[in-house]
């Protein structure tokens, strides 16, 4: 199991576990994170074998430095205390549990891994899919303190659904921004929803560099052909790259010892500068490594 502080989850695939040769794949893809999906994309009837492939694959130790993660059903489900307790044991990097309502929840949740879960270290993500989740931000992400929480990942498909309304991004800008503000106050992770039309390049390059331009750590996708994508527009450009590197070498230059405010290319530079430059450059090493 890998973790880093800066971890890469640039591209959130969802790999249906039902289907043995799309987890095989799954190996060869460059993409940071693979959900192996027991949810939604698994009819009920397949749920158990599912489970199987997906605990046979985490077992496997032939993913390389991805991710990888388990969408298990939900917590009203028959199949959801099999499917914690097993990709607990199975070594899951995390576990994703969908239609999360309240802080109550995530404290059942982690109370659950750490009685299944003692000697390991599986961390909880949250989908954020439902109203309720929505009026609970706060208290949801303030357990990333003290419990497993370590991420939250948007669920536009199943909100819209829920609040009734037609599946417009331009009717989930106030919800983004509100999610990105409790996950950050609480130092989680942030992923978007996914992009439900992949053979429409244009469009989820847009959705991405939108959810850069708000925060967002990664993507969720439902096909390998939108690794490229996210991989691209959520990783360092170079332009910005090449200036955090200036920053680090100017306040690291002892001639600037001390010193809370510099001047770097022409411009006027704090130490929150140097702060988020090193985030970048540290993020942009670990892209690297996950290529090793």
């Amino acid at each position: 199991m890998t973790d880093t502080k800066f971890r890469p989850r640039r591209s959130c695939l969802y790999m249906p576990a039902s289907n043995k040769r799309a987890l095989e794949k799954a190996k060869t893809l460059p993409a940071d994170t693979i959900i192996f999906d027991l949810e939604d994309a698994v009819a009920p009837d397949a749920k158990e074998e599912a489970r199987e492939n997906a605990c046979a694959a985490l077992r496997s130790g032939e993913y390389g430095n991805r991710e990888l993660v388990v969408r298990l059903n939900g917590m009203d489900t028959p199949w959801f205390a099999a499917d914690l307790k097993q990709a607990c044991e199975s070594r899951a990097d995390a576990v994703l549990v969908p239609k999360i309502l309240d802080a109550d929840e995530i404290i059942r949740i982690s109370d659950l891994m750490a009685d299944r879960n003692a000697n390991l270290d599986t961390k909880l993500w949250a989908m954020i899919e439902m109203p309720q989740a929505i009026m609970n931000l706060g208290a949801i992400a303030a357990l990333g303190a003290q419990k497993r929480l370590t991420s939250f990942v948007m669920g536009f498909n199943d909100l819209a659904k829920e609040m009734r309304a037609e599946h417009d991004r331009a009717n989930f800008g106030s919800i983004m921004t509100q999610t990105v503000i409790a996950a950050r106050a609480y130092g989680l992770n942030i992923i978007d929803s996914v992009y439900n039309d992949f053979n429409d390049p244009d469009g989820l390059e847009a959705e991405c560099l939108e959810a850069k331009k708000l925060g967002f750590d990664g993507k969720s996708l439902i096909h390998p052909a939108q690794i490229e994508t996210a991989n691209r527009v959520f990783a360092p450009q170079p332009e910005a790259l090449a200036e955090a590197e200036a920053i680090i070498a100017a306040f690291k230059d002892p001639i600037n010892a001390g010193k809370g405010v510099i001047v770097v290319n022409g411009k006027m530079t704090e130490l929150l500068h140097f702060k988020q430059a090193k985030q970048l450059v540290a993020t942009s090493e670990a892209i690297g490594s996950l290529a090793k």
